[in-house]
C-alpha cells in the first residue's frame, strides 16, 4: 500500500529556519512525503520579517483540495495562516475532510516578533478553525492571545487559559512550555473530562528557530501512521528534543 502523506498548509521562510523547509524536514524523519498548500511566502532572516505576501485564499483552498484528491492524506499539519480569509478558506476545506486529523500551530508571531498573522484574524482561528482540529500546538504567549489574556503567570492560569480553548471547541490543546524557565522543559496535553498529562524533557540550553513547526508536524506524521494523539505527542517531542540536542553538540 501506499504510504500516506502528509499534508501541510503553511508559509515559506526564505532563511530556511521556519515554515515549510522545517515542516518538510520533520515529516521526512518519519519515512513521509508531503504534500503543500502554500499560504504566504515570506522575506525573513534569522532575526527580522522583512516581507509577508499572502497567498489568495481561494488559492489556498485549492491547494488542499488538489492535493487531498491527488494523494492518500493521512494527517494535515496546519501552520502560518497570515490573514483571516486565509483561515475561513482552511475551514471549509477541514469541514469536508472530517476523518483526516488536522494538527494546528498557530503560528502568531515569528521568534524575532514580526507579526504573521493580522490582529483580526485570531477569534477566527479560535472558533471556526480550532474545533475542527485533532489538536492545538500553542506556546506560553500564543496561549495568552488565543485566551484573549495579555499574559501566563503561573501554571494554575496556563492551565485556566488552556481550558478556555477547550471550552472554545478546541478538541485537544498540547500547551508547550519551551519559551518558560526553569531545568525542566514541560509541555501540557489538555482534553475534555481527562486528566492533564505532562511531557517533560531537560531543558537545552540552545534555542534554534522553527521547533514549533517541527513539533505540529512530527505529531501530524505520527497521526498518519495511526499512533494515538497521546503516543504522537510523546513520540514527537522526543524528536524535537533529539534536534536541539544535536544542533547543540554542532554548535559546542
Amino acid at each position: 500500500m501506499t504510504a500516506p502523506r502528509v499534508l501541510v498548509v503553511a508559509g515559506s521562510d526564505s532563511s530556511g529556519g521556519a515554515g515549510l523547509s522545517r515542516d518538510i524536514e520533520a515529516i521526512a524523519a518519519f519515512g513521509l512525503h508531503t504534500a503543500l498548500a502554500v499560504t504566504a511566502v515570506t522575506v525573513q532572516t534569522h532575526r527580522q520579517v522583512l516581507a509577508v505576501e499572502a497567498m489568495p485564499p481561494a488559492l489556498v483552498a485549492d491547494q488542499m483540495r488538489a492535493a487531498l484528491g491527488a494523494n492518500p492524506v493521512g494527517a494535515i499539519k496546519i501552520g502560518m495562516l497570515a490573514r483571516k480569509g486565509t483561515i475561513e478558506a482552511v475551514a471549509s476545506v477541514l469541514r469536508a475532510y472530517p476523518h483526516v486529523p488536522a494538527v494546528l500551530d498557530p503560528v502568531l508571531a515569528a521568534s524575532s516578533g514580526g507579526a504573521l498573522l493580522e490582529p483580526d484574524a485570531v477569534a477566527a482561528l479560535t472558533h471556526d478553525l480550532m474545533p475542527l482540529c485533532r489538536l492545538t500546538t500553542p506556546n506560553l504567549q500564543e496561549l495568552a492571545l488565543l485566551a484573549g489574556s495579555l499574559s501566563v503567570r503561573g501554571e494554575e492560569e496556563v492551565l485556566c487559559q488552556g481550558r478556555n480553548l477547550l471550552d472554545a471547541g478546541a478538541p485537544a490543546v498540547l500547551i508547550k512550555g519551551g519559551h518558560g524557565s526553569g531545568k525542566w522543559s514541560s509541555d501540557i496535553l489538555l482534553r475534555p473530562d481527562s486528566e492533564p498529562v505532562r511531557f517533560e524533557a531537560l531543558r537545552l540550553n540552545r534555542r534554534l528557530r522553527g521547533t514549533g513547526c517541527m513539533l505540529a508536524s512530527a505529531i501530524a506524521a505520527l497521526l498518519a501512521l495511526d499512533a494515538t494523539l497521546e503516543e504522537s505527542v510523546r513520540r514527537a517531542k522526543q524528536f524535537v528534543h533529539d534536534h536541539i540536542g544535536r544542533a547543540e553538540e554542532t554548535a559546542g
